[in-house]
């Protein structure tokens, strides 16, 4: 079961707008762990409105009403855009074809990403097996791991180059011509030509190992800077990868979003829906919102005057929720090939204060409830496995040069400011504590908000509910149940 926009308000604040409430919090212990489902909710103020007309369609309606809210300074925003039609009507199956044609679309591009996005792990591996042969050719500038850096790549030099060789390779000749056993740990041990007449070796193996050594040493120089070279075309072609496949997501979030959009909701059990009958059924939900203006309640003297310099800790906002449920039969118009719909219009005005916190806890909740599941799995086909291995793809592609690192290792820091604590608040830990302030729940009103702001809000959100519904009442003659 979906939660609605009334339990979800209720949820982020149980103690006002959720009837059961109470009962809940000694239940769960805590608003973040209440389901939204079992939320009864309760508002400030509810007025509704009922239209019923064939000959009239529901946009005219819903625009005018948002139109109004706008000029109340509400600043509606869409919350909720169902519908769901009968499908044994046309209007079902012609956007079913238009949804069809937008997945087929959609999919197209995903096998692309998918491709890309093959390409760009397999270019993210090789640049790991590059940076850790690039990593034993940095050691060898070291004294003390020098040693065993000329040792690794000597057992690279013989798998990868000498190898090709076959026989008359090092490994082959030492483990299966008689005569040269030792010839493998002369390679090993000598560094230089040089070298090579200070070791008790017989002349055979002496006149096989110089030829290797100097090989060997010449390699190195060479392998060094190709292997630099192969490194930094992979960074460069990690690069446009990783840009295709943004594009090539870019591309497929349209057609995918417009075949969600497209998908009707599931209303198995709306008696309203019949089969074979040429029935459509729209939800459209509008919430708007507007700031308290301390200042100017204080100056017209319904809070006291001393609150004019008062500075507040969260702003507090009069909402107004208007929630359309439409019934209706749509009618296609030859000419154009659109649809009209004609019928039963509920228009339903309901009042809510809520704060700063309660808000982005609203976003919050709306984000992870069931409204959004389809966004969820869209952002998922496209981005998510991108943001997966983003960590390592931005590891290559901000790689910075031995030069830029030079530049950055010059102290550039100012005395002064260190004298006064600039450099000790260091990035990570903003970071830390703006996660743990998204964690920490709401606090509670405290005596000003509780006593003046909440209650001049609430009247402000009931004024406005009232006069939304007695203007477009007023204005359009229609019988009204509050």
């Amino acid at each position: 079961m979906v939660a609605t926009i009334q339990q979800i308000i209720g949820k982020v604040n149980p103690k006002l707008y959720a009837e059961n409430g109470s009962e809940l919090l000694k239940k769960y212990g805590s608003p973040d762990k209440i389901p939204a489902e079992e939320i009864k909710p309760k508002n400030l103020v509810e007025h509704k409105l009922i239209y019923d007309s064939t000959s009239e369609t529901l946009e005219p309606v819903y625009f005018w009403i948002l139109d109004l809210m706008n000029d109340h300074g509400l600043a509606p925003e869409k919350l909720v855009d169902n519908f769901a039609s009968s499908p044994g009507s046309g209007h079902f199956g012609e956007l079913g074809q238009r949804a069809s044609i937008m997945q087929q679309q959609g999919a197209k591009l995903l096998v692309d990403i998918n491709n890309v996005l093959r390409s760009v792990l397999n270019l993210i591996y090789d640049l790991k097996e590059f940076r850790t042969r690039l990593q034993t050719y940095d050691d060898l500038k070291d004294k003390d791991k020098k040693s065993a850096a000329t040792l690794s790549l000597k057992q690279i030099w013989m798998d990868k180059v000498d190898i090709q060789k076959g026989q008359s390779s090092i490994k082959a000749m030492a483990m299966s011509q008689a005569g040269f056993q030792t010839l493998l740990d002369a390679f090993l041990v000598v560094k230089d030509e040089k070298d090579v007449e200070k070791v008790d070796l017989n002349d055979r193996v002496k006149r096989i190992l110089k030829p290797r050594i100097h090989e060997f040493n010449a390699w190195i120089n060479q392998s060094e800077q190709e292997l630099k070279k192969r490194y930094e075309i992979e960074k460069s072609y990690l690069k446009s990868q990783v840009n295709s496949l943004k594009l090539y997501s870019r591309w497929a979030r349209p057609y995918l979003k417009a075949a969600q959009q497209l998908e009707s909701k599931n209303m198995d059990r709306e008696p309203a829906l019949v089969k074979t009958f040429n029935t459509i059924i729209l939800e459209l939900t509008l919430l708007g919102k507007n700031k308290i203006k301390v200042q100017d309640a204080a100056a017209e003297g319904k809070i006291p005057e001393d609150f004019r310099k008062l500075k507040l800790k969260r702003e507090y906002y009069s909402c107004v929720l208007v929630d359309f449920y439409f019934r209706g039969i749509p009618q296609k118009i030859m000419q154009r090939g659109d649809y009209v719909f004609g019928g039963r219009t509920e228009i339903t005005f309901r009042a809510y204060t809520l704060n700063d916190d309660e808000l982005k806890k609203l976003n919050k909740e709306l984000e992870n409830s069931d409204v959004n599941d389809a966004l969820k799995l869209i952002e998922g086909s496209t981005t998510e496995s991108l943001g997966q291995i983003q960590d390592e793809i931005n590891f290559f592609l901000e790689e910075k040069t031995d030069e830029e690192k030079k530049k950055e290792s010059k102290d550039d820091s100012n005395p002064f400011l260190a004298l006064i604590g600039y450099y000790n608040n260091k990035p990570e830990e903003k970071k830390k504590e703006s996660k743990q302030e998204k964690d920490k729940p709401i606090k509670s009103d405290d005596w000003i908000e509780k006593t003046h702001l909440r209650p001049l809000a609430e009247i402000e959100a009931v004024d406005k509910a009232f006069n939304l519904f007695d203007i477009y009442k007023k204005a359009h003659g229609m019988p009204s149940y509050t």
